[in-house]
């Protein structure tokens, strides 16, 4: 029933009736008598003992919030959809032009040289104090070790599986200590590229753990895997870090929010667009040509996989200097020649550029990583943004817990329950 305003007409008596009430509320009887049980609507004797009036005051009180209701449930709808921003942070910056950790440029952290665990450091805001510096993680529990045997199980299953292991003997992941949070936090970031990898856990930088167990003594590729690291290490409020964030607000652990990341980025929406990017690039590189390739995935209907990024109108900063650098190093020649006819066959056809994941799954047909590594290198990267959203929220403090609106079937008691 619609919601109906007092005109000027009847606005001039105090009190209405409770037909009169309900349909200006655009509610049953008996949800005007609940509003009048609680204190909502005031009503008074009309002086027949069957019927009441009500307090027109507060039922154009009530009007008017819900109104408010439904402004700010339509605001904070498209919010969540790549709009508005609906949290403030001080751990990244999303511009045109690329990201920002704290107030740096990432383009600038990977032309330093910068590991991801200084980047960590960065995000985590350490200040002086290094994480790190404490001895590596101690050897895996047998639980762990058992997981580690099961060559079938994909790296992100693996890693989600061990977590709640490896949480049961982390005691600092509890302390009001920010000092010790942070040294549970590098510890778990070393256990997680370990378990990544699928190697035991050092002091090694990631970049050279996952060069070590992929390429062995190829500079070129750890220093690859190294920008890419730190070029996925946090996008600000995605969904794997508003997840994160979620746990961390309920008092739950850094192990609970790198777990929750990890689970949403398990979705294809999210994490498996690396795949979807492989899956592409493999396709057309089989394919008589690229141009032709492009043009029948066009003719079907189908939309071009990773290509276009919401937040970049001019092209994914990240994936044209991800893409700059493997050209720059010119693995496999022909291969990534390839690749490259294949990006500028569809900007040609589409004008939109590739994003991360492209990058990324290019990065792996490139240097023969498989087709597991761009996803890997993404969640490896990108534990330590949820490690930092999560100490963020914990030093913040407040649950998160927005409000939905329901639109679905209300079932009301009949309007012949007794009006108070």
């Amino acid at each position: 029933m619609p919601i109906r305003k007092a005109t000027a007409a009847t606005a001039s008596s105090d009190y209405i009736n409770a037909r009169d009430a309900a349909q200006r509320l655009g509610v049953s009887l008996s949800t005007l008598y609940a509003y009048v049980s609680r204190g909502l609507v005031h009503s008074r004797s009309s002086g027949d003992s069957r019927h009441r009036l009500y307090r027109l005051q507060d039922i154009e009180r009530l009007i008017e919030r819900k109104d408010a209701g439904r402004g700010a449930a339509q605001g904070a709808a498209s919010s969540l959809a790549w709009g508005l921003p609906v949290l403030e942070t001080r751990v990244s910056l999303i511009r045109p032009e690329g990201h920002y950790y704290r107030g740096r440029a990432v383009s600038q952290l990977v032309a330093s040289g910068a590991s991801l665990e200084d980047t960590a450091r960065l995000l985590w805001d350490c200040g002086e104090n290094n994480p790190f510096s404490q001895p590596p993680p101690p050897a895996w529990p047998s639980v762990v070790r058992a997981l580690m045997r099961e060559t079938t199980l994909p790296a992100l299953d693996r890693t989600a599986a061990a977590l709640p292991l490896l949480a049961a003997s982390s005691v600092r992941d509890w302390s009001p200590d920010p000092l010790r949070r942070r040294q549970s936090a590098a510890q778990l970031l070393r256990q997680t590229t370990a378990l990544l990898a699928g190697t035991a856990a050092d002091d090694r930088p990631a970049h050279q753990v996952f060069a070590q167990a992929w390429r062995p003594d190829d500079a070129d590729a750890a220093e690859l895997i190294r920008t890419a690291l730190l070029l996925c290490a946090d996008h600000e409020l995605n969904a794997s870090a508003f997840a994160a964030r979620v746990v961390a607000s309920t008092g739950g652990s850094l192990h609970g929010a790198v777990s929750a990341g990890l689970a949403a980025l398990s979705g294809p929406a999210h994490g498996g667009a690396t795949a979807q990017a492989y899956a592409f690039i493999d396709e057309a590189l089989r394919a008589e040509s690229a141009p032709r390739y492009i043009l029948a995935c066009l003719q079907r209907g189908e939309t071009l996989p990773t290509f276009g990024h919401p937040l970049y109108p001019q092209g994914d900063p990240r994936a044209r200097l991800l893409l700059k650098r493997i050209q720059q190093c010119r693995p496999r020649p022909a291969r990534f020649k390839a690749i490259q006819t294949l990006m500028d066959a569809a900007f040609e056809a589409t004008g939109q550029a590739p994003s991360t994941d492209f990058a990324l799954a290019a990065l792996a047909h490139a240097f023969e990583l498989g087709a597991d590594a761009s996803l890997i290198l993404f969640a490896a990267g990108r534990v330590v943004g949820w490690i930092a959203h999560a100490l963020e929220q914990q030093a913040d403090g407040g649950l998160i817990r927005p409000r939905a609106s329901y639109v679905g079937h209300v079932i009301e008691s009949g309007d012949d329950a007794r009006a108070p």
